[in-house]
């Protein structure tokens, strides 16, 4: 279980919080969406939750229990260890986040020869069986590809099985399905609830599209200004949502679910 209580980062460089005391659970097996526009402050949320805040460029406070253990106060070499084996992170734009110059298969495996002493040919067994756990055709040939020679939705598939490979507990996504068209986003969106419900693994889906979110997402948590502003059992917020600027995000969302573009609305203080 994921529990974040009164989360508050300040970057030395900006005026105001962009997290601003916020409390967010994620409960064991379930997938819970953090939605809000950008600068919101979504992505420093999850950012803080994985451990990968440049301590030196932004003060932090409050709590981050993973399991119950504080990732804020664990010596680095024990949040490390945790990073790359009960948490796993897929960004927004896979094009970005993998490296051009390096082969799926060994950019998949990477958290396993930091943090194992497999060897290298069980570590590719695992590789090649997180890589069919996502449906990518073709595993031994994606492995000895470059991502250049793969789909969008190949790359981020590469990416969910490159986190998934040292079975973490919890998943956090950053817009994984942003850079996707609607077709390739709804088959992702389908495989992140497969794997929730076979795996049993938890999820914090970030989105600035509330569609998305409903789409697999049991619970949701609406963002602004570096502040929760509403959280609730996602069908009960769409039906009735309390706040104004939810109603004004599930107004802006495409549909009928899912653009990867949405409606930008005026942007609010804080931090994507």
């Amino acid at each position: 279980m994921l529990e974040i209580r009164n989360l508050r980062v300040h970057f030395y460089t900006r005026p105001v919080p962009a997290v601003d005391g916020i409390d967010l659970t994620v409960p064991d097996g379930e997938i819970v969406g953090l939605v809000g526009e950008s600068g919101s402050g979504k992505t420093v949320t999850a950012t803080a939750a994985a451990g990968l805040l440049d301590r030196g460029a932004c003060e932090v406070s409050g709590r981050i229990l993973l399991n119950g253990e504080d990732l804020l106060t664990l010596p680095a070499r024990r949040l490390t260890a945790l990073r790359g084996r009960a948490v796993g992170m897929v960004f927004q734009d896979p094009a970005a986040a993998l490296d051009p110059l390096m082969r799926a298969g060994k950019q998949a495996g990477e958290a396993l020869a930091l943090h194992t002493k497999l060897p290298k040919s069980e570590r590719k067994a695992a590789v090649l069986q997180a890589f069919r756990d996502v449906e990518l055709p073709d595993p031994e040939r994606v492995y000895n590809a470059y991502p250049r020679e793969l789909s969008g939705g190949m790359q981020q598939r590469v990416m969910i099985a490159s986190a998934l490979v040292s079975s973490p507990s919890l998943l956090l996504l950053d817009e994984p399905t942003t850079a996707l068209d609607v077709t390739v986003q709804a088959e992702i969106l389908a495989l992140l609830k497969r794997l929730n419900a076979e795996k049993g693994i938890s999820m914090l889906l970030i989105s600035h599209d509330l569609n998305v979110v409903r789409h697999v997402a049991k619970r949701v948590a609406v963002m602004q200004g570096g502040k929760l502003v509403e959280t609730g059992e996602t069908e009960a917020l769409f039906r009735a949502p309390r706040q104004d600027y939810t109603k004004r995000l599930i107004a802006a969302a495409p549909k009928p679910f899912g653009g990867a573009a949405g409606v930008r609305m005026r942007g609010d203080a804080g931090s994507e």
